[in-house]
């Protein structure tokens, strides 16, 4: 068959499916005066369509008939609301269920709603995401109340050096750990528990030549496995019992600008958190060991982790080069990180609307555009005050946030290395003018990250303008 049959009764079926048989003898005439039926049957006129019950039976299912895109959609419906064939024939007159569906078609005009909008899959959550920028910040307690504890030699290149190895471990076990995400949570656990051990080893190994004394050391050793165990914590979703667990240094820090809380509390209460926080890291990954095991199939490659972990030690130096020019602008660079995590979900939801929206790739590339620089714009514009009042600059600060955020934004969306080499060079080029002492002197670092940002964007773009990264 090249085309649908039509069903309705009556239609070509007749003709075709029909069993053709002899034609009957036409009846024989009754004389005029003999006893028969058609004597005295009364011939009414044939009723007609109900068009008041018609019309009703229309407005109660105008909803329901306008998307329709054929009668027998209506047909189907007039079923499904159980309209019996003597109904349809004593209340609207019609002589069949496809008569009066045609009827109620033609009556009501076509409208095609647009489908409801699905659930925006990338909706952030604020106060988490909040949290996680104070969470960020509240460590630096520990340095204020410690500070006046060090009379002579201070940790700070201890301090240094572990934290910067610390920084780019942890982003690259945090990137190997959301990989083993998806093999299981006992192998997830299992990964973070070598890796955290492992990382405080090595931060502690490398800030040793640089401690003056074994108190140095022994701070430089506490800082990492902070650090470890905080990591630990935050990749596994808690955020509110790394909040408990520091909850000791926030006390310490209220008093300070009413009294001297005294040498113990000063040194007490740094180290009831960091006990704290390894409780807590202990609890949560024996929980996760307590799983069962999950047949593994491939674990993935250790390289596919390395860029995380360069981009780490690159925004370590970048970040550290701001420090020393603006301490308190760093304070304020890292409670944003918790609005700079808000603004990369919201990137990738504006980028599905704006999917939805276009539909031709220049015109999702323009859109992703616009998308870009709003981000850009409402996570860089309310650190320029915040530049002002710390003595950073009108552009370093902004343009190291915005290097950070557009890296981070890359490798959201798989694309490590790009970043990880863009700030790698950015970080050697202001690190070794400032170490030498070079030409331009102090603006090397935002020439640096502007050059940085200019890089990223243009990678975003490439990368990001395209639909398929976001379907």
């Amino acid at each position: 068959m090249s085309g649908p049959m039509s069903l309705e009764p009556g239609g070509p079926q007749q003709d075709t499916l029909a069993l053709r048989l002899a034609a009957p003898r036409p009846p024989r005439r009754p004389h005029p005066g003999a006893f028969g039926e058609s004597s005295f049957a009364v011939r009414l006129p044939r009723r007609g369509p109900d068009e008041q019950a018609v019309s009703e039976l229309a407005a109660e299912l105008a909803d329901r008939i306008g998307p329709a895109v054929h009668p027998y959609e209506v047909a189907a419906l007039l079923e499904a609301e159980g309209l019996a064939a003597e109904v349809i024939k004593e209340r609207y007159g019609h002589p069949n269920l496809f008569s009066l569906a045609a009827a109620l078609y033609e009556r009501i005009p076509r409208t095609f709603p647009e489908p409801a909008r699905p659930a925006d899959p990338w909706r952030p959550d604020t106060l988490r995401c909040l949290l996680r920028g104070v969470l960020f910040a509240l460590p630096g307690l520990a340095y204020l109340l410690t500070e006046p504890l060090w009379h002579s030699g201070s940790p700070a290149p201890a301090l240094i050096a572990a934290g910067l190895v610390s920084w780019a471990w942890g982003q690259a076990l945090g990137h190997r750990a959301h990989l083993r995400m998806t093999t299981g949570r006992r192998e997830v656990g299992r990964t973070l528990l070598t890796g955290a051990l492992l990382g405080a080893a090595l931060a502690t190994a490398v800030a040793a030549p640089f401690a003056r004394g074994g108190a140095a050391t022994l701070a430089a050793s506490a800082q990492s496995l902070y650090m470890a165990a905080a990591g630990v914590l935050l990749v596994l979703g808690r955020e509110r019992l790394l909040l408990a667990a520091l909850s000791p240094l926030i006390v310490g820090a209220a008093v300070l600008p009413w009294a001297d809380p005294g040498t113990a509390p000063r040194a007490g209460l740094p180290l009831l958190a960091l006990l704290a926080t390894l409780v807590a890291a202990g609890r949560v990954l024996r929980e996760a060991l307590a799983v069962p095991a999950v047949p593994e199939g491939g674990r993935p490659p250790l390289r596919s982790s390395l860029p995380y972990g360069l981009f780490g030690l690159a925004a370590g130096v970048l970040v550290l080069l701001e420090a020393r020019r603006a301490p308190s602008a760093v304070i304020v660079l890292t409670l944003s990180m918790g609005p700079a995590e808000w603004l990369l979900f919201r990137y990738r939801g504006l980028s599905v609307s704006a999917l939805r929206a276009t539909a031709t790739p220049v015109g999702f590339l323009l859109r992703s555009a616009g998308v870009l620089g709003l981000c850009l714009l409402l996570y860089v514009l309310p650190l320029l005050p915040a530049a002002w009042l710390t003595d950073a600059g009108p552009a370093a600060l902004p343009l190291l946030a915005a290097t950070l955020w557009t890296a981070l934004l890359l490798q959201a969306f798989g694309a490590a290395w790009p970043p990880a080499a863009v700030c790698l060079a950015a970080a050697g080029a202001a690190g070794v003018t400032t170490a030498l002492r070079l030409p331009p002197g102090p603006p090397v670092l935002p020439l640096c990250c502007g050059a940085a940002t200019l890089c990223l964007v243009t990678c975003v773009l490439r990368l990001l303008g395209r639909p398929a990264r976001h379907a």
